[in-house]
């Protein structure tokens, strides 16, 4: 039957099996939801008990619609039908709001949110050059980024078939206000609103976040402008050589052995951690550094929070109203700084990370001042991470971090505050004050950095936002990177619409690069884990590792904030791990274990996530082109050119430079007309099982001490106004194969739209309390991609032969001494 002319195909199955009528292409007239159409599906009830079998098959409809020209932004085709996954331009005043732990919609329903971090790539200028950095830091351009604007309708709708349209999208301080304080790019905040205005089209919706790593580009990371570290006294071209910061990686290092991972050791070095430290609390802990500003001096940490909060208003107002943009996130990755610092001698080992050469905070001070210091040099180790291993001297060209025409004139900020001296005498220097940031120096006062500094600034900084956009706008926090939420963040001083968005990665994986049979659960052996208990092996073992950290993560932010949303910000793998060998061989097993293992992990717990990262302009030799890392699963350079793609949902050329999609496209419940309970997903062969209950407002309250992830409060959810529970389910898994439905209850029905990638369970009615439990399935099923091994499938038979072995010797041993 040629289709191409009809939107509706139809095909009759046996008696047994449920048939109904399928839509065809998505950009058809004929895609109203009159012409949806169900026969009766028979079935049968057993052993008294609401539960069915049934199966639904549909004929894949050939098409033969143009595809899509070279993309800009006016022949986007117009979106006509909605889908399970779209957030955004359903043009039926949906949107997303939040009640308890949950993200519902319009008609009450439980919305799942997955997508990406777009882009890894932000992080840097269009016109950034490794050669010349630091220099022409005012200049820089980030228009473009994550890709040109004409590019925006390939990368939307390719996401779009991927089932990810949540969108992370980052923005960096640096981005908005590079040239000096007060001096906006204007063409570059345009360029983020004509993108941002196009996400609708493809249902894509998207939250802004302001990304940091280590402070910013200037000391070894990402975010703030350079104007901003001068404010403070340090110079910029002066910071290597004392150990201030580390900037080989943003100059294109990172990738050989002894340069891979360093980065992150930039958090506890002078630079980043002092000016942390000035941006949280240097009214406490730097009040004699005063900044000019508008012919009065200012505090620094006045003079930079307000700066930021006057930057975040600007880019609030420039994309605040568009109907894609849902809320805005603080910050990326928040850290102290030197706040809470117990001794000016040892950073913590447990958290803080030892690798290269390490000075403490002390010996960072005199470097900084320009002497000579000897310096601990830490290797990676087994079975702890890292040990040290040697001593070297550092900054024999006693090249100072501190500008002398600065604020500071030369001196060490610290030295000026009397936390060091040096002894001219002895000619050494001196801690004078090893205590100094455990405490407020004037009264003696501890301090607590997220009590006294983060969350006063976290509430500042959303009422000023919701106060220039609208109070029903997402307000996203993180905490420090792998701690838990802290049990201080009590619902008084949380901000309105808060979402929680902390942070998981595979600490033992990223730090290593490698992954294996073998995974270690560096969460639980960082908090005193007993060392078996926190060992695992093969791929159910990596899949029941991670759920448990998730879990962890999870709970402890319902335990904390009481039912608040939670949101996985950032989670992702290295593709280059294991020495890069799938590089070579192109074969990405290891790869796609890993993230099946994870995105496992983060279905268990019920959660939504944004990947790290879909990059563009990743290649196979830089990478993501940023402190070595490489963890985009997407490049431009292996995909085909614009002009060959179509973008409907169904085609398959978009998926052309991606890699391991198999274990990122994956079925999930997109909108859930009652409250989730469980999802599983098999990637082997593309079956899965989801259930979920009907709120009942008559259930007993969950404790917020006692929050589970499989057990959410049913009491007091918004009213049911849609009794459709409609799945994300990807063409690239049913195209071609019947999609089989089992468990559904007596006059529940389904529908499946390929071109939508949409499951429609449809319940006959919303009992309070009533459970309903599906099985879908695909028919043939999706070849294995591995094979799920754990412990006792590769190593429990030997281990029986084992015990065998031992107990025939000792059988043997007792009956010898018998007949003996």
């Amino acid at each position: 039957m040629d289709l191409s002319s009809s939107s509706i195909a139809t095909r009759s199955r046996a008696e047994s099996e449920a048939s109904f009528i399928m839509v065809g292409s998505e950009q058809s007239p004929n895609l109203g939801a009159s012409t949806w159409q169900e026969l009766e599906r028979p079935g049968r009830v057993e052993s008294g008990d609401d539960v069915e079998t049934s199966e639904a098959v549909r004929e894949q409809p050939s098409t033969t619609a143009p595809a899509v020209q070279h993309p800009v932004a006016h022949r986007i085709p117009p979106q006509r039908q909605t889908f399970a996954h779209a957030w955004s331009g359903t043009g039926d005043g949906d949107k997303i709001t939040i009640h308890g732990r949950h993200f519902v919609d319009t008609h009450g329903r439980v919305c799942h949110l997955r997508g990406v971090n777009l882009s890894g790539n932000c992080k840097t200028p269009t016109n950034h050059d490794h050669d010349t950095f630091p220099a022409n830091h005012d200049a820089v351009t980030f228009v473009g980024r994550p890709f040109p604007l004409e590019e925006a309708p390939e990368h939307f709708a390719r996401l779009r078939r991927w089932g990810l349209t949540f969108i992370r999208f980052l923005v960096t301080w640096e981005a908005v206000e590079h040239a000096g304080p007060g001096i906006y790019d204007h063409e570059y905040l345009d360029y983020v609103r004509a993108l941002l205005s196009l996400l609708p089209q493809f249902g894509l919706c998207a939250f802004v976040v302001m990304h940091q790593d280590v402070w910013s580009r200037y000391s070894g990371g990402s975010g703030a402008p350079a104007w901003t570290l001068e404010a403070v006294g340090f110079d910029l071209h002066g910071l290597e050589e004392p150990g201030a910061a580390w900037l080989k990686g943003v100059r294109g290092g990172g990738h050989t052995e002894d340069e891979r991972g360093l980065w992150p050791c930039g958090y506890q070095k002078l630079a980043a951690a002092t000016m942390a430290t000035c941006f949280w609390a240097g009214n406490t802990f730097a009040p004699k550094l005063q900044v000019e500003r508008g012919g009065t001096m200012t505090g620094i940490e006045t003079f930079l929070q307000e700066a930021f909060l006057n930057m975040w208003e600007v880019v609030a107002k420039a994309v605040g109203d568009l109907d894609g943009v849902v809320g805005f996130e603080m910050i990326n990755e928040p850290h102290r700084g030197y706040v809470e610092l117990k001794s000016m001698n040892a950073f913590d080992y447990n958290t803080d990370l030892h690798l290269g050469h390490v000075p403490t905070a002390f010996q960072s001070f005199m470097l900084g001042a320009g002497h000579p210091t000897e310096v601990g040099f830490w290797t990676r180790w087994f079975p702890v991470p890292t040990r040290l291993t040697s001593k070297n001297v550092l900054n024999t060209a006693r090249q100072k971090a501190w500008r002398e025409d600065g604020p500071t004139q030369g001196q060490c900020l610290w030295e000026m505050h009397g936390v060091w001296g040096w002894d001219i005498k002895k000619d050494e220097g001196v801690v004078l004050r090893e205590s100094y940031f455990t405490k407020r120096p004037m009264t003696g006062q501890k301090v607590d950095w997220y009590v006294d500094y983060y969350f006063p600034f976290a509430k500042r900084w959303a009422d000023r936002v919701q106060s220039v956009t609208s109070a029903d706008k997402l307000v996203l926090l993180e905490p420090i990177p792998n701690e838990f939420c802290p049990d201080s963040w009590t619902p008084e001083i949380q901000p309105s619409n808060m979402v929680y968005a902390p942070h998981w990665y595979d600490l033992n994986t990223l730090f290593t690069k490698t992954y294996s049979d073998f995974t270690a659960n560096v969460q639980g052996l960082s908090r005193g884990m007993f060392p078996l208990k926190a060992f695992y092996w093969g791929h159910q073992g990596a899949r029941d590792n991670f759920a448990l950290q998730i879990r962890n993560i999870v709970e402890s932010g319902y335990r904390s904030l009481g039912e608040k949303p939670v949101i996985i910000g950032e989670c992702g793998i290295p593709m280059d791990m294991n020495k890069g060998e799938a590089f070579v061989t192109d074969r990405w097993t290891w790869q796609t274990r890993m993230m099946d293992a994870m995105i496992t992990a983060l279905e268990r717990s019920l959660v939504g996530f944004t990947l790290w990262t879909y990059n563009p302009d990743n290649d196979d030799h830089i990478g993501d082109d940023w402190n070595g890392e490489n963890f985009s699963w997407f490049s431009r350079k292996r995909g085909l050119p614009a002009s060959w793609l179509d973008f409907e949902q169904t085609s398959p050329t978009l998926d052309n430079g991606a890699r391991i999609l198999r274990a990122i496209v994956r079925p999930y419940p997109a909108r859930t007309a009652g409250i989730p309970l469980r999802f599983e997903y098999e990637m082997n062969s593309g079956a899965f099982t989801f259930s979920w209950t009907i709120p009942d407002p008559n259930a007993e309250p969950v404790a917020p001490t006692t929050a589970l992830v499989e057990k959410p409060p049913l009491a007091g959810h918004p009213v049911l106004t849609s009794k459709d529970t409609e799945i994300f389910l990807p063409s690239m898994l049913a195209h071609d194969r019947q999609v089989i439905v089992k468990g559904l209850r007596e006059n529940d029905r389904y529908r499946y739209d390929e071109a939508r990638q949409t499951l429609t369970i449809t319940a006959a009615d919303l009992v309070p309390g009533a459970v309903h439990q599906i099985e879908v399935s695909l028919k043939p099923p999706i070849k294995a991609a591995f094979e799920v091994n754990s412990f006792w499938d590769d190593f429990g038979g030997h281990i029986i032969a084992i015990l065998v072995l031992v107990g025939s010797i000792f059988a043997y041993s007792i009956a010898s001494r018998i007949m003996a």
